[in-house]
């Protein structure tokens, strides 16, 4: 149920199917914190914390691409994916950005 409510590994992908939808033309986003961000991140990643991921749902939509979420853990990307899948984007969870180094 935790994970559930969450996020946990929600819709998780491993780093081969993450780096399919990047290189598929999927938008990469960084749920951490902008210190965290600013201490390393994947490339090409663009931060959007978790905290201001809501403000920002409508400018993904209108995207139209999927969404490949990271942090640290998988927690807050799994969290993030929810957030987005709720309003109607398609949305995976890669875990940690390491994963995508």
């Amino acid at each position: 149920m935790f994970r559930w409510l969450f996020g946990g590994q929600q819709h998780a992908v491993d780093r081969q199917k993450a780096r399919k939808l990047l290189q598929s033309g999927a938008v990469l986003i960084d749920v951490r914190t902008p210190g965290e961000f600013a201490a390393g991140h994947a490339a090409g990643s663009r931060n959007i914390p978790l905290e201001q991921l809501e403000r920002h749902l409508s400018e993904l939509a209108a995207r139209g691409k999927p969404i490949v979420a990271v942090c640290a853990s998988g927690a807050r990307s799994g969290t993030a994916v929810a957030m987005l899948r709720r309003q109607g984007i398609e949305a995976y969870n890669a875990g940690s950005w390491t994963n995508l180094r």
